[in-house]
């Protein structure tokens, strides 16, 4: 980036084997933001050689937990420092508006202080056996290698969630963000190196994942893969995984349905909070998140009315460049993803949807060179439907009608995905009913969107497997040892010769 070697291999800044160099593009407004390295499997090779060497014969597994916790916590220190550089390479490279990237800085520097703190008061387990004699103990130790593969909606965010617990475990690692996206987890890499992490503790290579993915995978090298994305490239590496019997962890998106019942919607503030909540829960990020509540679940004595103001609102949307202040959603993430979407209206159209607002790009001539696209609801939707099935990942809402609360859960389950869910009433009974009835893993009451480090973040079903986030999260990155120590010296009495 801007001249320097991009790919970090063995406490070393490098240049694809092969030269390769890949542009990354602006996409508010098809602008160059910067050119890059484009690794070679090579490279990626030679990084899980790297970590490996730094994990079976270098000091970091063994360094004692208070200097990880160090570690990390200067890491905390830089980001805080460089926030507003972070932020800007953030929006350049997503699109996403400046005030969204400050909050994932934000959000990315409390995920170091947690981890920080949560190895640093881990303790190991004394485990009674009845026998004064023996001391039985449960150690944790660093699971070893890991590949961490993180997608391109939430770039630093995301390889923060995989980072920090990796490094606080004792483990070596390779980074490989997204081949779109890949300018601030290499200004983070520098961070790291900055902070004092040991040559070839952290690795870094970027390109598609076509190109690095078997380098990446297929390898006994490695002892996990964790890999937040979708569902086809998930099934792949856990496929390819299995042949070493590499442990693998996925994040694969989701399918979230946003349940409104009538009770919740009793007075003009309760409505005008539930519609903001819908709307923020689909359309921030232009719906390019894996958690967006793209499926509103409404009770029908409500719904003409709601839909109404959802739509009339969603239509008052500013949709511009991340950068200008008052934008309040930026474009999708590049044209190809763009074309998708469109793909997704048109599919929506021809199964019968009603297209109440949006479906189209915005009219603004300032806005034609970038990747922009309107919000989009569309009612009349049933599970017959692809729009409703499966995720598209962009701003678009389907709306499904229920007359009873088991219908409710009932269509809120009926998904392969299960990674989040709303809930909005006025009856705590209900809510408590509901929410514990949905499969999701994370489930929101008369709330949408928000999540905290300490708590684990997952799915159930297609969503993935494993925990991020929260002490699983750390978890996902230690193995744990059983040692039995028998401190009299007799014989064991089985051999009677």
């Amino acid at each position: 980036m801007d001249g320097e070697p991009d790919l970090l291999i063995g406490g070393s800044w490098q240049s694809a084997c092969d030269g390769g160099r890949r542009d990354i593009v602006n996409p508010a407004d098809g602008s160059i933001a910067a050119t890059v390295d484009e690794a070679h499997p090579d490279d990626a090779t030679a990084a899980i050689a790297a970590a490996r060497a730094a994990f079976d014969h270098g000091a970091w597994p063994a360094t004692p937990v208070a200097e990880r916790c160090a570690l990390l916590d200067r890491v905390a220190d830089l980001l805080a420092r460089d926030k507003e550089a972070l932020s800007l390479l953030e929006t350049r490279d997503t699109g996403k508006t400046l005030a969204e990237s400050r909050i994932d800085i934000d959000d990315v520097i409390s995920v170091f202080r947690y981890y920080a703190r949560l190895a640093a008061v881990q303790a190991d387990r004394v485990v009674d056996v009845g026998d004064p004699e023996v001391i039985s103990r449960v150690v944790r130790e660093p699971i070893g290698v890991c590949v961490l593969i993180a997608p391109w909606n939430y770039p630093l965010l995301q390889m923060s969630w995989k980072v920090a617990p990796a490094l606080a475990a004792g483990c070596t690692l390779v980074m490989k963000p997204s081949e779109v996206t890949p300018l601030s987890t290499i200004a983070f890499t520098r961070l790291l190196e900055e902070a004092g992490t040991p040559a070839g503790v952290v690795n870094l290579v970027q390109g598609s994942g076509a190109r690095l993915g078997p380098a990446l995978t297929d390898t006994a090298d490695v002892d996990l893969i964790s890999f937040t994305g979708g569902v086809a490239t998930g099934r792949v590496i856990a496929e390819t995984a299995a042949k070493h019997v590499t442990k693998v962890a996925l994040e694969l998106g989701g399918k979230n349905p946003h349940i409104v019942f009538a009770d919740a919607v009793t007075n003009d503030a309760d409505f005008d909070a539930s519609v903001d909540h819908v709307l923020t829960g689909v359309f921030l990020h232009s719906g390019q998140v894996c958690s967006a509540g793209t499926r509103l679940i409404i009770e029908e004595s409500i719904a003409d009315d709601f839909v109404a103001a959802l739509a009339d609102r969603a239509a008052r949307i500013r949709v511009g460049d991340g950068l200008d202040p008052t934008s309040e959603t930026g474009p999708l993430v590049s044209e190809q993803h763009r074309a998708k979407v469109e793909d997704y209206v048109a599919l929506g159209l021809s199964e019968g949807a009603t297209l109440v607002c949006g479906g189209r790009r915005p009219d603004d001539p300032a806005l034609a060179k970038g990747s922009f696209y309107l919000p989009t609801i569309f009612d009349g939707c049933d599970r017959s439907m692809r729009i409703v099935t499966e995720e598209t990942f962009g701003p678009i809402l389907t709306v499904e009608r229920f007359t009873e609360e088991a219908e409710a859960i009932m269509l809120g389950n009926d998904t392969h995905y299960g990674l989040a869910a709303g809930v909005r009433t006025s009856d705590a009974a209900r809510g408590e009913r509901v929410v514990r009835a949905l499969r999701h893993g994370t489930v929101w009451l008369n709330d949408f969107g928000y999540y905290t480090a300490a708590a684990e973040w997952g799915g159930y079903g297609k969503s993935g497997n494993g925990r991020e986030l929260g002490p699983a999260g750390l978890a996902e990155y230690q193995e744990l040892k059983h040692i039995w120590h028998n401190t009299a010296t007799r014989p064991a009495g089985w051999f009677k010769g």
